[in-house]
């Protein structure tokens, strides 16, 4: 019999939730069954995606952009460019789309309100990408020049040398510092408070032009991805490199990872392979390709025909040339969500990769 007090009870453990989800959404993006869901998004090529909370908003390229459910794969609405005016960029929230259009920024909000700024085409340079943060949005230009707009008054509140050449690619963070990458193989970080550049991070690589660009606020890392394949990791509160490595022979167009996973991204470019990348080294720690079987399906919901594949893993050593280009298309864009990355391809496809444990 025990005595009274002698033995405690034991208390529950508690479960770090997010924790927990990270864990079995790496297991599953490392060694988890791969199923792809591909469909036709555009008539017209295009080039670009991204996705919040079971949306996908598509463009650049085509005359229009679309907005369809990622659980239906119907398009949910659909926004008209302005006149011949190009799409360059675009991003979106809960009540709105932000575009760069031609040289100016146009928001259509959902309820299908349209506004454009500045009100002449042309009253700033080139503009080759753009990012947003309410109420900010922050364009970077041909000349070398980032130019920060509140969308709300539509004027141009800031302009900050950042480049001695064309900015090529943007990605802002939540403390207002904002990182571009050049055509000339830079990155620089930028505080508009202090109205310049407060680091400028180098490869040590003569390594091309950086290409994408991706900030990861739970770590303080930031990711670029070059014209050269390589892939750069810089610590932003020391402001120095981490890693640098070679994850593909040819061009990274798209680098991403969940917003607050810490552990893995995902890379993709010009060769079609999907390539799952160690936050913390930089080692390829999986390779994706499609399966050159196919099935099709109607949705009955949004009469869209979905072509079914599997995917599968490929060893880091194999001579990409020699895979069938049909299994591996040229990924232009990437979005990620759980246990989930959506593609982009360089024509008029998106293609949802699924992965699940095995």
């Amino acid at each position: 019999m025990h005595q009274l007090g002698s033995t405690s009870l034991e208390q529950p453990r508690e479960i770090d939730v997010e924790d927990f989800a990270m864990k079995h959404h790496k297991m599953a993006l490392l060694r988890g069954r791969i199923e792809i869901e591909r469909w036709e998004a555009h008539s017209h090529r295009f080039s670009q995606c991204r996705m919040k909370k079971g949306l996908l908003l598509t463009g650049v390229g085509d005359k229009v952009m679309r907005l369809w459910s990622l659980d239906s794969y119907k398009c949910m609405e659909e926004y008209s460019l302005p006149d011949a005016a190009s799409l360059v960029d675009f991003d979106f929230d809960e009540s709105k789309i932000v575009g760069l259009v031609g040289t100016r920024i146009s928001i259509w909000r959902r309820n299908g309100q349209r506004s454009i700024f500045p009100s002449r085409e042309g009253t700033i340079p080139k503009g080759l990408c753009m990012r947003y943060i309410d109420p900010e949005a922050v364009v970077g230009c041909e000349d070398g020049t980032a130019r920060i707009f509140d969308m709300y008054s539509k004027t141009c509140s800031q302009i900050i040398r950042t480049h001695g050449g064309p900015i090529t690619c943007l990605s802002l963070s939540d403390n207002q510092l904002f990182l571009s990458g050049s055509s000339l193989g830079r990155v620089t970080v930028s505080d508009p408070l202090l109205d310049q550049p407060v680091a400028t991070l180098k490869s040590t690589i003569t390594a091309g032009g950086i290409q994408t660009i991706c900030f990861n606020q739970g770590s303080n890392l930031a990711f670029s991805g070059t014209t050269a394949g390589y892939v750069s990791c810089w610590d932003l509160r020391k402001m120095r490199r981490v890693w640098e490595n070679r994850v593909s022979p040819n061009v990274v167009y798209s680098i991403q990872q969940l917003k607050n996973d810490t552990s893995v991204m995902v890379a993709g470019g010009i060769d079609g392979v999907l390539r799952f990348v160690d936050q913390k080294r930089g080692r390829v720690l999986s390779s994706c390709i499609m399966d050159d079987k196919v099935s099709t399906v109607l949705r009955r919901q949004s009469q869209v025909v979905v072509e079914k594949r599997r995917g599968k893993r490929v060893s880091q050593d194999v001579e990409i040339d020699k895979i069938e280009r049909k299994t591996r298309p040229q990924i232009s864009c990437i979005a990620m969500g759980m246990k989930k990355v959506v593609t982009a391809h360089s024509g008029k496809f998106i293609s949802v990769w699924k992965f699940s444990h095995s």
